[in-house]
């Protein structure tokens, strides 16, 4: 569930204008039940593919949707998923929230705020303002300045975060929510290079999303002027979520991981590690986007809703 107030008006403006249209309306409402590529919507909606690619931009903004590159018959198809079911905005935020009302927690986890590592060749990492280690040398990914990361790569291996978890007592936890903008790592980049990038909680593997490639065939849109144009330029906002009966990626079931299963009770905080595992059909690393590079103003966010 989205949550929005007037404690972040930019993000209630940007969202809110999204949702001025009918078309964008139409839109989201077609993808409720299945993802669809720009020419499929424009179809079901009889409107030109320009026009559905500018409302899928501003939808894509507001992080309403996602939407991902994936091969077609000629070049590459951007297929599109809806992020949400639910919307809630409080207007009122002096009003308390009625008892046992859905209560929203979010830490935004900086990428080089990992607690563990185990990488190997290629590796590396910048900040926004240059080179923070020489090249492919993992060794490097235990220096103290690695946590000024805000892109990071590794062809095999992890990263793994602590994050806290400073929900009341006895709170009942309904969802956990893991979103990153991920992709694949090869020398320079390359669009067809599949990567079985996995995510795991509390050391339980919740699911493995392949991704297609490493993208550079344009700049990303928060990249620094410094980073080179042949480099990996953005990633794919991907956003994992575990509830009481299973685990999606992108709204789509990925694993019968349960909530149960995390071991959350009692505890402040969790391990969240992400990686490549030894045996991977696709180990084609990974790519990891803090708030300064790619495409989204964004860490790595973890969002628990609970009662």
């Amino acid at each position: 569930m989205l949550e929005l107030s007037f404690d972040d008006p930019d993000k209630l403006v940007t969202v809110t204008h999204a949702l001025s249209t009918r078309s964008r309306v139409d839109i989201l409402r077609l993808l409720t039940s299945k993802n669809l590529n720009i020419v499929e919507i424009a179809e079901a909606l009889k409107l030109p593919v320009s026009t559905v690619a500018s409302n899928i931009k501003v939808l894509e903004a507001a992080r309403l949707i996602n939407t991902e590159l994936l091969p077609a018959s000629r070049g590459a198809m951007k297929v599109c998923s809806r992020n949400y079911d639910d919307i809630h905005i409080a207007l009122n935020t002096e009003k308390a929230l009625p008892k046992g009302g859905i209560q929203v927690y979010e830490v935004d986890m900086p990428i080089g705020h990992y607690s563990d590592c185990e990488v190997s060749p290629t590796c590396g990492m910048a900040s926004a303002d240059g080179m923070i280690i020489k090249e492919d040398e993992p060794a490097s990914f235990f220096h103290p300045k690695h946590i000024g990361a805000q892109i990071m790569w590794f062809r095999k291996g992890y990263v793994e975060y602590l994050m806290p978890l400073e929900i009341p007592t006895g709170a009942r936890i309904e969802s956990l929510e893991l979103s990153m903008e991920i992709c694949s790592e090869a020398p320079n980049y390359d669009h067809n290079w599949p990567s079985d990038i996995s995510v795991w909680i509390n050391g339980l593997d919740i699911g493995t999303w392949t991704c297609p490639g490493d993208f550079g065939d344009r700049r990303g849109k928060l990249n620094p002027a410094w980073w080179h144009e042949w480099s990996t330029q953005y990633g794919l906002l991907k956003t994992w979520r575990v509830d009481g009966e299973k685990t999606t990626l992108d709204m789509e079931k990925i694993s019968p991981v349960t909530l149960n299963q995390l071991n959350l009770e009692n505890t402040h905080k969790l391990r969240v590690r992400v990686g490549i595992k030894p045996d991977a059909v696709y180990q084609g690393g990974v790519n990891l986007f803090g708030r300064q590079f790619g495409d989204y103003d964004q860490n790595i966010r973890m969002t628990v809703n609970y009662e």
